[in-house]
């Protein structure tokens, strides 16, 4: 029973921690303590649920937890005469010791003009203060609700770095004092890139998780559609903010489609195009057509959009135009040189100019240190030598990438794919 708890716990706490973390720095102005209060929520769910039972609201109970967490805090704070001054000038800091409730508390963080503390929290995150590697992979930490290991796969770094990065990270940001804050006009501009990146990155780990037993963690593609859809309003003039939302609409429109009854695996090829979420393909196309109205260069996340476009308009997978795919992506690797851009315009390529084609240009990636540990190159091999009947080579590529995968789901489909070579 304690080990159900304890999963029950576990995926709360997956789907919370961001927006528990993201309330408590408001009222506690530091991240780095916001986070220290929000553990200590989860220790004391982790110490009362087993033998209390699961609470009927367990997200508000470990909201409500931290939040007077941040409280205790505060007023040890002002009682020692620590950061007296600071929380003296703070009126969201001084409301929130008076404001016994909470959701009058929750009411108060809304009527701002942002009104949404994870997006102050992303904004403090990828503050200038700290090196770009540094921003995207706090907030990974932070709202993505990610551990270190899942960040390093995601980018291909070791886990010790990405663990040192997070943790210089909160100490730049208590040292410089940064303000929690969506920032105005120019600092705004300045720090978009990596906020959209960050953004992206989270929506990619809830789409095709890097671990765990599920293939997908919707929890984590709404946030990041979320985030996505209040910056849109926020730089209304920016295409590449449209065309993320517009990028991550058609993604998630798939979502439904990507995985059958018993969770398993369904590769595009083989999806049901009628499970498709319609809506969010509409609400893609639409802000693609909002991004290509303002008649901006073409950036990384517009060019993906309209690769996803490409997709969503195809009535079939034969019917899709993988020569304009392999254009935009030849386009894209331009913009932002990536081996991953050149493995996924190999895939074009193969499609649109037979497996041969598309092989030769897998080859040339071979060897490459990025890539030495991204199980999607061996199963686009694998997947491309199956097709030119080499099938011996082929089961050995999957089965070498079925070995990376560190998701469940990604490894049963590849062990299933090796398999189907022997047939």
């Amino acid at each position: 029973m304690h080990s159900a708890t304890h999963d029950t716990i576990a995926a709360v706490w997956r789907m919370e921690s961001a927006k528990v973390v993201a309330v408590v720095a408001r009222m506690v102005r530091d991240i780095g303590v916001a986070e220290e209060l929000a553990q200590d929520a989860l220790v004391s769910a982790l110490e009362h649920w087993p033998t209390d039972g699961i609470p009927d609201k367990p997200a508000a109970w470990l909201m409500t937890t931290a939040r007077n967490r941040a409280l205790d805090h505060l007023r040890r704070e002002k009682k020692n005469q620590q950061n007296i001054e600071a929380i003296g000038h703070d009126l969201e800091a001084q409301e929130a010791l008076i404001v016994p409730d909470f959701v009058d508390a929750l009411d108060a963080a809304r009527q701002d003009e942002i009104g949404d503390d994870l997006l102050r929290l992303v904004f403090t995150a990828c503050h200038p203060v700290l090196s770009a590697d540094a921003r995207v992979a706090l907030t990974l930490k932070l709202l993505g609700g990610l551990t270190t290991h899942e960040i390093a796969r995601a980018y291909l770094v070791p886990e010790p770095t990405i663990a040192q990065r997070i943790v210089r990270a909160k100490r730049t940001l208590a040292e410089a004092k940064v303000p929690y804050e969506v920032p105005r006009g120019a600092q705004l501009q300045q720090r978009l890139g990596s906020v959209l990146e960050a953004v992206y990155l989270i929506f990619n780990e809830g789409y095709s998780a890097t671990a765990g037993e599920d293939w997908m963690r919707p929890a984590l593609v709404d946030d990041a559609l979320r985030l996505g859809r209040i910056l849109a309003e926020l730089a209304r003039n920016e295409a590449e903010v449209h065309g993320l939302v517009a990028l991550m609409e058609i993604q998630a429109s798939r979502m439904k489609a990507r995985t059958d009854a018993e969770g398993r695996v369904v590769l595009l090829a083989e999806q049901d195009r009628g499970r498709w979420d319609h809506l969010l393909v509409r609400r893609g196309l639409a802000a693609l057509d909002r991004a290509a109205a303002l008649a901006q260069p073409r950036g990384p996340y517009l060019l993906q959009a309209e690769i996803a476009a490409c997709h969503a308009r195809a009535l079939s997978f034969e019917a899709t135009d993988w020569s304009r795919i392999a254009a935009l992506y030849g386009e894209l690797a331009d913009v932002m040189p990536s081996p991953v851009v050149q493995l996924n315009r190999a895939v074009a390529v193969g499609m649109a100019e037979g497996p041969a084609a598309g092989l030769a240009l897998i080859d040339r990636l071979q060897g490459g240190k990025s890539l030495q540990n991204y199980q999607w190159l061996p199963s686009v091999r694998g997947d491309l030598l199956a097709k030119l009947g080499r099938h011996e080579e082929a089961r050995a590529e999957f089965i070498r990438a079925a070995a990376m995968a560190g998701n469940a789901r990604e490894k049963e489909l590849l062990l299933k794919r090796a398999e189907e070579r022997n047939s």
